[in-house]
């Protein structure tokens, strides 16, 4: 009962602040009075304290004055002289000095190439936060918007995260505009749409969905608004933000949402169907819905020859199974399933661990671990000395660790192997789920064996089965089958053979091809 009067205490105490809120809020939407001054003055309050906040006085004639408000920081000052201020001047100079003068004939006065009106105090501050250049004059109640925006921004780089060897070399940067240019010169069809919308009571940032309108299902399209839509935060800092509120399954360890910061790989699920998501500040787009075998694959999977490409996924779910399974496997057998082995490698295995103190599943654990903070260590390190100290700490600690009789020469071989099978995995978020799933099944081992190892498998495929990604199966087209879309999958077909689109997403217009492999 104590704990309830708290609570209903402290919602007595924000009630007064939540009504004084909305009261200011309400007063933001009213309309500018046409007094300069006056007009001025409520704009200054709401900014007090805020040392980049700028603004010029600029008389037109004898009657009427022009103020321009901005943010240093947020604008292009030298586009702003010349585009608002030097034509204001020389308005004033030609003008009258008792015409009567409106807003409208502003618009003509300024050269810039973007000017909006608004007529509320809220659209003025959120022009102002924009990076906008607002134009107020007397006796009007509307003011002029200016596109002026600029600030620092990273110029296009390679990607880091998604590096290839044949491929584009550019990736997304930090500013939305620039992110969805890349992919409209990608996609010259009016059929690319762009919807804006803004997220986060304080960021207020910007979000932006991409989607192909003839090949895009209209559900899948809206049931992407409607979850951006629901969500209520203060601020989104990065796309990563987003990810958690609009996955199907946030508790489910495997990735429903594909983070790419390649405008290659947007373009290339964007003409499959999928929903692209961009956010304002972050690099990384998203792509909605995706599947288990999208994950798995990479972008250069498309750049290099089909049967290059087919070896190379057949390795890559090859090493799948080593970097889920093989400790898992090397505990069962060493310590349940020994005439698994041949002697010879028995007895050798065995005369490695003669000396070793502890049981399998703690010299696995112990291993395990100690190269996962040696992976997070290579990372946190500045670049130049991060791969060094990975790289020589782990020779120095495995190389110690067997000669001290803590750990055998097998597991490290084992635990390396398993790390190196690891790093193959194109997308980041799916390697730390098969990091997770691999402490999982090492504990069954140890306890089960073989038949822990076979459960394991069982739960994580039921899991992978009944798993969604706005509502797209997400082992789809395994479960549910489609025989068609298998050719892009575990192999790469020749493009002419890829004549269909994923059944899931792309149903509305499945034909790719107009025909099959040209004869010459």
């Amino acid at each position: 009962m104590k704990i309830f009067r708290q609570m209903k205490r402290l919602s007595a105490k924000n009630k007064p602040h939540m009504k004084e809120q909305s009261v200011q809020e309400q007063g933001n939407n009213e309309g500018l009075t046409g007094e300069l001054e006056e007009d001025f003055q409520r704009i200054k309050q709401l900014f007090e304290g805020a040392a980049d906040f700028a603004y010029r006085e600029i008389e037109i004639n004898a009657s009427y004055s022009a103020l321009i408000l901005y943010l240093n920081g947020l604008v292009n000052v030298e586009r702003m002289e010349l585009h608002v201020i030097h034509p204001l001047v020389e308005a004033n100079e030609k003008l009258p000095r008792r015409a009567e003068i409106t807003i409208d004939d502003m618009k003509g006065v300024l050269s810039s190439a973007q000017v909006k009106q608004g007529t509320t105090f809220q659209e003025v501050i959120d022009q102002i936060l924009a990076g906008g250049t607002i134009l107020l004059m007397n006796g009007s109640k509307s003011a002029l918007f200016i596109s002026e925006q600029s600030w620092e921004q990273r110029s296009v780089d390679e990607p880091v995260s998604e590096a290839v060897v044949l491929g584009p070399r550019e990736g997304f940067t930090e500013n939305i505009r620039t992110n969805g240019s890349m992919i409209r010169r990608r996609l010259k069809t009016t059929k690319l749409k762009f919807e804006y919308m803004k997220l986060g009571s304080l960021s207020q940032t910007e979000v932006m969905i991409t989607y192909l309108e003839d090949i895009a299902e209209h559900s899948i399209v809206e049931e992407v608004r409607s979850r951006l839509n629901r969500i209520e935060i203060d601020a989104i800092e990065d796309s990563g933000y987003i990810v958690e509120f609009i996955e199907d399954q946030p508790f489910s360890l495997f990735p429903q949402v594909l983070q790419t910061e390649r405008p290659d790989r947007v373009a290339g699920n964007l003409l499959e169907g999928k929903v692209g998501i961009l956010v304002a500040n972050s690099p990384f787009a998203l792509i909605v819905p995706v599947t288990f075998f999208e994950m798995m694959n990479s972008p250069e999977d498309y750049y290099g020859r089909f049967i290059m490409t087919s070896f190379i996924r057949f390795i890559r779910y090859l090493f799948l199974a080593v970097a889920l399974l093989f400790p898992s496997i090397y505990i069962a057998v060493t310590t349940f399933h020994h005439e698994l082995l041949p002697t010879n490698l028995i007895f050798s295995v065995a005369a490695s661990r003669e000396k070793v103190p502890f049981p399998a599943v703690v010299e696995a654990l112990l291993m395990e671990i100690t190269f996962e903070a040696l992976r997070e260590a290579g990372l946190r390190l500045p670049r130049p000395i991060g791969s060094t100290v990975s790289i020589v700490g782990a020779l120095v600690v495995g190389q110690a660790a067997v000669e001290a009789g803590i750990v055998s020469a097998p597991l490290v071989i084992v635990v390396a192997t398993t790390g190196i099978a690891s790093f193959m995995f194109p997308s980041y978020p799916l390697t730390g789920a098969i990091r997770l799933l691999r402490f999982f099944m090492i504990f069954l081992s140890a306890t089960l064996g073989f038949y822990g190892i076979l459960l394991g498998i069982f739960f994580i495929s039921v899991h992978l089965v009944k798993l969604r990604s706005f509502g797209v199966p997400y082992m789809a087209p395994i479960a549910p089958f489609h025989f068609n879309n298998l050719k892009d999958i575990f192999i790469r077909a020749p493009w002419w053979k890829i004549n269909e689109r994923p059944h899931e997403t792309g149903k509305r217009n499945l034909k790719r091809l107009s025909s099959r492999k040209p004869k010459y």
